[in-house]
């Protein structure tokens, strides 16, 4: 069982990760957070220390949180086309669960890339998967159009990521109440599979 110091910790990171994927860094304070965890602002302090501290492990948990599964996907021992599916019903998965997460990720290394990024070890990462591995050998072999990982990558995730960007302006333009907008999307997932697997595998 946890002690009541974990419980306080993990309820302020709670807090925190809530009020900062709603504000941002710059628009959250350390009042913020103390409200939200219903606790003082220095017994907030005195755990994380400072806002910048709390805002690292959060920050670099989400981004765990987003690309982790992904790297796990890719370097999956399965075929190709499988995988391309897992990872957009992922991402699919993850953006409905946590809408603001690739907006809050996404505005904060836009304002400073060099802090948030200068610790990742992403591209060796991706670079050294599987799917890269199995992605050359398709090509070489003829059997898979040549494309960069760089390139596929981003089509099986922002096809998905911007349907939840623009929710509320694809509810409106086309009508749809929540239900049919949760349909459309269950529907636009699997266009995205298929139209990337039926680009990439070549026909024998």
């Amino acid at each position: 069982m946890k002690c009541a110091s974990e419980k306080s910790e993990d309820k302020i990171r709670e807090a925190a990760k809530r009020v900062f994927l709603k504000k941002g860094f710059d628009g959250t304070t350390s009042r913020d957070i103390a409200k939200e965890a219903d606790m003082n602002i220095a017994l907030t302090n005195y755990y994380f220390r400072s806002k910048e501290k709390l805002f690292m492990e959060i920050f670099n948990d989400l981004m765990g949180l987003y690309f982790q599964n992904v790297i796990d996907i890719l370097n999956k021992p399965i075929d190709i086309k499988t995988k391309i599916s897992e990872v957009v019903e992922n991402n699919y998965q993850m953006m409905k669960k946590e809408p603001d997460l690739i907006i809050f990720i996404m505005n904060e290394i836009h304002k400073e890339p060099e802090r948030l990024l200068v610790k990742t070890a992403l591209y060796h990462q991706l670079k050294s998967t599987l799917f890269n591995q199995q992605l050359d050998e398709g090509i070489k072999a003829g059997k898979l159009r040549e494309i960069r990982i760089e390139s596929i990558l981003p089509l099986m995730t922002s096809c998905v990521e911007f349907l939840f960007l623009g929710k509320e302006m694809h509810q409106k333009v086309f009508n749809m109440s929540e239900d049919e907008f949760e349909a459309f999307g269950e529907s636009h997932k699997n266009h995205v599979k298929e139209m990337i697997c039926n680009y990439l595998i070549r026909e024998d």
